[in-house]
């Protein structure tokens, strides 16, 4: 089957299998956006008189067709079809004849790839933020229920001070906050436009990138056509970083949850139906789910350096080895976003043991509120400190059992309210359903 830069010559077929790659497999998910990039580009190029009204009307309705199919799960990438351009402007021009051909004029699969990427990411970032927001709104409200209930805090493994659940829910709570910080950067960087950069050189057709920016519902323009391409790899590092970020927390919640359940531990347990047995051990409750929370994360964490040394010393212009990035890049999305919402349901059935306290060796966890209580009492600290020592090396230290906390943050006064305020105010701060508004608009209009 020609290929769109089919010039008569022949290709051995090892090479062309070989440099097709996943392209086909992997391109499914960029589908979507390819078609309302086509849809944008048909209307510019209508506007700047580049193609008929009448040939831009068709297209346009053939577009939608296209992208009726693949919401439907009809659309296929054909066998011997390179991507998902490739077979978009195969269909086109099957259905509509030599119209279909002018499709892609003033325009590269480069910039095509750039574009389709930039709103698949945009996209995905969105529904990555929706379900932070809905984790964090689970552990806040973790939080406030166990906000009494204490728990040994530790450093360096050993037993330190007391904590408290509440404050140890809502620390991954402020946690997704600083998160979302990194995700909205990502966000505002793939929410410009590379549309009409070409092949990173641009157009000597009179296209109209301002026109395909608002259609497109992005905010900006990616101005040199040069940087444009060389964006290409240091966005997906970028976003991959706020993925990160997000995969650092919740691998830090699995870590610590796997730990708190075992029965060395004997914190935290979770009803049987969210976790799984051993095919030898009667007994064995395993935490399957978080420990592959754990790892997932953990890979999500290696991904931006994985990305980086695939582009480190390219030089300036379009490569074959951005090919590559895909292949862990688009996977990556679902994997953070089926990690948040079983974490989100693990959470919600935790369940907190609540006198883990009365154990003897929880006992000293108490010494600094007794060395604090001398302090007040008038004694320097450092000779507090020296007696509670002294106490304790002689086996007659007695805690109190009782804590005071006051300050904001603190076991008495964690102020939940002001994470949750921190959160939703970072929230407002970019209105990330607003693209999706537009793009709504233009596949509606298309054809119209």
């Amino acid at each position: 089957m020609k290929k769109i830069w089919d010039k008569d010559l022949p290709l051995d077929e090892a090479v062309e299998r070989f440099t097709i790659g996943r392209d086909a497999e992997l391109d499914l998910a960029l589908a979507p956006y390819d078609v309302l990039g086509s849809i944008a580009h048909v209307k510019m190029l209508a506007a700047t008189g580049l193609l008929k009204k009448k040939e831009a009307r068709q297209l346009e309705k053939e577009l939608k067709k296209i992208h009726e199919e693949i919401v439907a799960g009809t659309f296929v990438i054909e066998e011997g079809i390179e991507d998902v351009h490739s077979q978009v402007e195969k269909l086109l021009t099957e259905r509509l004849g030599e119209a279909g051909k002018k499709v892609h004029t003033a325009r590269s699969r480069n910039d095509q790839v750039l574009l389709d990427l930039r709103l698949f990411s945009r996209s995905r970032l969105t529904e990555v933020r929706k379900e932070m927001l809905l984790l964090a709104d689970r552990l806040l409200e973790k939080a406030e229920q166990h906000r009494e209930v204490l728990m040994p805090g530790y450093t360096h493994f050993q037993v330190a001070m007391p904590s408290s659940f509440g404050l140890w829910f809502a620390s991954f709570a402020e946690g997704l906050a600083d998160d979302l910080l990194l995700l909205h950067a990502a966000w505002r960087l793939v929410n410009q436009n590379p549309l009409g950069s070409a092949a990173g050189y641009g157009s000597s057709f009179p296209v109209d990138r301002e026109l395909t920016t608002r259609l497109l519902g992005f905010d900006e323009l990616v101005i040199n056509a040069v940087y444009a391409q060389a964006g290409r790899g240091r966005t997906e590092r970028t976003v991959a970083a706020a993925l990160a970020s997000v995969a650092a927390t919740l691998g830090r919640l699995a870590s610590d949850a796997v730990l708190f359940m075992s029965q060395n531990f004997g914190f935290l347990s979770l009803p049987d139906a969210y976790t799984t047995g051993s095919s030898i051990m009667p007994h064995k409750k395993n935490p399957d789910a978080f420990e592959l929370v754990r790892a997932r994360c953990n890979k999500l964490q290696a991904l931006p350096q994985e990305l980086q040394l695939i582009i480190t010393n390219l030089p300036t212009g379009y490569h074959r080895d951005f090919q590559l990035l895909k292949e862990s890049y688009l996977p990556a999305f679902n994997t953070l976003i089926d990690s948040l919402r079983i974490t989100r349901l693990l959470v919600e059935h935790l369940i907190v043991r609540e006198d883990i306290l009365k154990e003897e060796k929880y006992r000293y966890l108490f010494s600094v509120e007794e060395v604090n209580r001398l302090v007040s009492e008038g004694q320097p600290f450092r000779e507090a400190y020296r007696e509670v020592a002294r106490q304790i090396a002689e086996g007659t230290f007695t805690p109190s059992g009782k804590v005071n906390y006051t300050h904001t943050g603190s076991i008495g006064n964690p102020r939940n309210d002001l994470i949750r305020e921190k959160i939703y105010s970072r929230v407002s701060e970019i209105d990330t359903e607003r693209p999706e508004r537009i793009l709504r608009e233009l596949l509606l209009q298309a054809g119209e």
